[in-house]
């Protein structure tokens, strides 16, 4: 071949293959912009204990470092999601769950004050047609979540109390056992091998209730305990599969199996300590930060020193960060394994979740432009997307 011809032929297959990222690209974007977003795990909650955060205003990542908030939501087209109540676990005492209770309805208090404030731009929905509702309207959907079962105590009748205030499912422990299972990351192990007897009765008044079963973060007996009584499917709100990365956060195939085989949905998520696997060090620093307020009273000065001590990490380990591609590797994992039916995305933005592509809420169309480059259809991205597990809490709540 003439040596002066290699030249052209690598632009023109230059040109080809950006004419082609394109094509892709418009294409991506005109399915994002038609099927119904939504995230089953989001920490902005946090953000609104903060002195002066406001949700209707738009913050920079770079510079404030929170993710979410209504405006942003709006440009990267999340349509809905659900805000976490988030309790980390601390003293299980009869004082212990009383300070829990009351920071919760503090938490719920605090959520429903930003969307009356913001009436024009979110509101609560409850039900998968709230959500189909609220998006053709042009608002965000705001759910509500709630990220430990310890708020709950020993008091079965405050399942009824929060899911008056919103509530649609509970994530049943965090890093720590609580009064009503074991959780996967415990360091003094198991407690009650699985569900305690109180949390027996609060499977079955979900249930009742038609609040959603969340089985991350917790132990694999809990899991197959939940599994067992659960007479609605059950779903992990923010996980990703043992087997890409090692992890007891994580579920395994046969975990993963099991949960689709009684209708449930995995909740991808962005933490990128639960798609590739971190060094040692890393892990071990993650580890001292995850456990430093279990079993405590958390003050403010406790817990910013905490997340002091979480910036230092991600800055330390930031070369091991996830990308876009690693999360569209789990969704491809349990597809293969499932079937496209049992997931969806529960982001973990401002808990801790971020890859690169992807650092706030106002960037999730990048996700849909990888699935669309790995050949999902549309029906499949509006699945993944939120028709799965609308279709779980349709079904919770019959």
């Amino acid at each position: 071949m003439n040596a002066s011809f290699l030249p052209f032929t690598l632009l023109l297959s230059l040109f080809f293959q950006l004419a082609t990222d394109d094509r892709l690209v418009k294409k991506a974007r005109a399915i994002h912009a038609r099927v119904l977003t939504l995230d089953t795990h989001a920490d902005a909650p946090i953000n609104l204990q903060k002195e002066g955060f406001d949700l209707g205003v738009a913050h920079d990542v770079k510079k404030g470092g929170t993710q979410i908030d209504f405006p942003r939501m709006k440009q990267g087209g999340m349509d809905a999601m659900f805000f976490a109540v988030y309790m980390a676990q601390g003293p299980r005492t009869p004082e212990g769950h009383a300070r829990a209770k009351e920071k919760a309805l503090d938490i719920f208090d605090r959520i429903h004050t930003s969307l009356r404030k913001y009436p024009n731009l979110a509101e609560l929905a409850t039900s998968p047609a709230d959500a189909y509702r609220i998006e053709k309207l042009g608002r965000r959907a705001v759910f509500i979540g709630m990220e430990n079962g310890y708020p709950v105590g020993e008091d079965l009748s405050l399942l009824k109390t929060y899911y008056d205030l919103g509530c649609r499912y509970i994530t049943l422990s965090h890093f720590a056992n609580n009064a009503i299972c074991d959780s996967a990351t415990d360091p003094d192990g198991p407690v009650h091998n699985g569900l305690s007897p109180f949390g027996r009765e609060v499977v079955a008044e979900m249930n009742r209730l038609g609040i959603m079963i969340d089985v991350s973060h917790v132990s694999d007996k809990t899991f197959y305990d939940v599994l067992a009584l659960s007479k609605a499917p059950v779903i992990a709100s923010h996980s990703n599969a043992r087997a890409l990365c090692e992890f007891p956060r994580n579920m395994s195939d046969e975990m993963i199996r099991a949960l689709a085989a009684k209708g449930g949905v995995v909740q991808v998520n962005f933490v990128s300590d639960y798609l590739r696997k971190p060094s040692d060090a890393h892990r071990q620093a993650l580890n001292s930060v995850r456990m430093a307020g279990v079993g405590k009273v958390l003050t403010p000065d406790v817990e910013a020193r905490i997340e002091a001590k979480t910036d230092s990490i991600k800055r330390v380990y930031a070369s091991e960060r996830a990308s876009v591609a690693d999360v569209v590797n789990h969704i491809d994992h349990i597809v293969k394994l499932v079937g496209i039916d049992h997931v969806g995305i529960g982001s973990d933005f401002d808990g801790g979740g971020a890859v690169n592509g992807m650092e706030d809420v106002s960037q999730i169309e990048n996700l849909t432009i990888e699935l669309v480059r790995r050949g999902y259809s549309e029906t499949d991205i509006a699945k993944i997307w939120g028709g799965n597990l609308l279709r779980v809490l349709g079904q919770a709540r019959k």
